[in-house]
């Protein structure tokens, strides 16, 4: 798994996702937003760090009894445990959130470990308790009954979809009140610079947008007096 640079690690916690998913268009990526999931908490930190996966598949009653918890190389147990520090766990659960992906105990123990956050395209269970951890976990809503009533554990850290976005593992997850979205491993560094600098004009947009000046000319920057008050403006501010 390639390793997030501290500095690009910060650029992409100070940006939103929206930010993100303008910057992903322009170079023909459509598809990044992991779609129907919400952060448990309105207040949980902006999550970031590089995709861990767990894949599960529709469970087979006969090999998903309770007692296959026991087995310490179950893969659901194991990617709690596997999950690098500062990594996101992303979750496969083919949408469905009928049975929970995985509960607060098993999400405490990520928090304790340093992971940086997780996400399902299915279910908590336990989502109260998960919400008051103060850790960034998004699911598609809460959901009590097992993993084991329909989904099987079968992979990890192998490419996934999560809400209909591709994930391979490494690949860069960013979540905030908007949503989830995931960056190409390669591209992390070049969109981290780039929406660090795109947030700063927006800073600026939505200042001078706030004093009741036109959009027009401004955002898009067409007209040059535009960019000659955002250097102003930049340097006042030290952005």
């Amino acid at each position: 798994m390639s390793k997030l640079s501290d500095t690009t690690r910060n650029k992409l916690k100070s940006v939103s996702t929206a930010t993100v998913a303008t910057a992903l268009f322009k170079r023909g990526f459509r598809i990044q937003a992991i779609q129907d999931v919400h952060p448990l908490s309105g207040d949980q930190p902006t999550m970031i760090g590089e995709a861990f996966t767990l894949r599960y598949m529709p469970a087979r009653e006969d090999l998903n009894k309770i007692e296959v918890f026991r087995d310490r190389s179950h893969p659901q147990r194991k990617a709690i445990e596997d999950c690098p520090p500062g990594a996101v766990l992303v979750m496969d659960s083919r949408k469905d959130a009928r049975a929970a992906s995985a509960g607060a105990i098993l999400v405490t123990r990520l928090m304790k470990r340093g992971c940086a956050g997780v996400v399902t395209d299915g279910g908590f269970r336990d989502a109260a308790e998960i919400a008051r951890l103060g850790f960034p976990a998004f699911h598609h809503r809460p959901s009590a009954p097992t993993n084991l009533t329909l989904h099987q554990a079968i992979e990890i850290n192998v490419p996934i979809g999560c809400g209909d976005a591709p994930v391979f593992p490494g690949d860069v997850i960013l979540g905030d009140s908007d949503g989830v979205i995931v960056i190409p491993a390669h591209l992390a560094d070049e969109i981290a610079d780039e929406t660090f600098e795109m947030t700063a004009f927006e800073d600026f947009v939505t200042e001078e947008v706030h004093k009741g000046r036109s959009i027009l000319g401004l955002y898009p920057a067409t007209d040059e007096q535009t960019l000659k008050d955002f250097a102003v403006w930049r340097k006042a501010k030290g952005r």
